[in-house]
């Protein structure tokens, strides 16, 4: 069986192991690669019909969970596992409830990182065997995943923008839509986010995040 696979990672021995792994698997597979977030969301818009994206949401300049978030809203039908460094149980609580679909640790091995692959084809959620999620135990961060997951698409990419200090006449440049448009996303955004300035959203959507890590890179037979 022929699939299509993306990775987004930007250590380029990271996505030669975890190309070694897909190549493993029966078939012809296709592998794309990027280096970061928007390169990610580029390669599943270019490969819509994807099997899997394997991201690392630590990478230099990176959207995080925003990013995660809008490509969950856009290809609701692809499945996105993590693969990070971290191993820290609110952020792959976090990961899961903004629509990731497992979550891989950078710690695993060749064997445990090609069957977590072969659990996510299969439709099924992967979990690091040694992880037990309880519910969110930040009250302000599960309301801010529950107010992130009500917005739209448009609405999702517009804050993304905002996060990277772009204004509203440059967000309506890049989207080509008029700038009264994205005025309108803007304040639907404040106000499903709760805040009252783009500055605040920035902030509070930057809470979601996990700290960037040098993890090394341990993915091997």
């Amino acid at each position: 069986m022929n699939r299509t696979f993306i990775v987004a990672d930007d250590h380029p021995l990271f996505r030669g192991a975890l190309k070694e792994i897909l190549s493993s698997i029966t078939g012809d597979h296709a592998i794309v690669e990027a280096a970061d977030v928007d390169g990610a969301a580029a390669a599943l818009a270019a490969h819509p019909d994807a099997d899997l994206l394997l991201l690392d949401l630590n990478m230099p300049g990176a959207d995080g969970f925003a990013g995660l978030a809008l490509m969950r809203a856009e290809h609701p039908g692809v499945p996105i596992a993590i693969v990070s460094g971290s191993e820290d149980a609110s952020l792959i609580r976090r990961a899961l409830d903004l629509g990731a679909s497992g979550y891989i640790p950078k710690s695993a091995g060749f064997e445990e990182i090609r069957d977590a692959v072969a659990l996510l084809l299969s439709g099924e959620v992967y979990l690091p065997p040694s992880i037990s999620l309880d519910a969110e135990g930040d009250p302000e961060i599960a309301d801010l995943i529950e107010r992130v997951r009500t917005l739209t698409p448009q609405q999702t990419r517009v804050l993304t923008m905002l996060g990277k200090g772009l204004l509203n006449k440059q967000i309506a440049y890049e989207l080509g839509i008029s700038e009264a448009t994205i005025k309108a996303h803007v304040s639907a955004v404040l106000q499903k986010l709760g805040v009252d300035s783009r500055t605040q959203a920035v902030i509070r959507l930057s809470k979601l995040n996990p700290s960037r890590d040098d993890t090394p890179l341990t993915a091997a037979r």
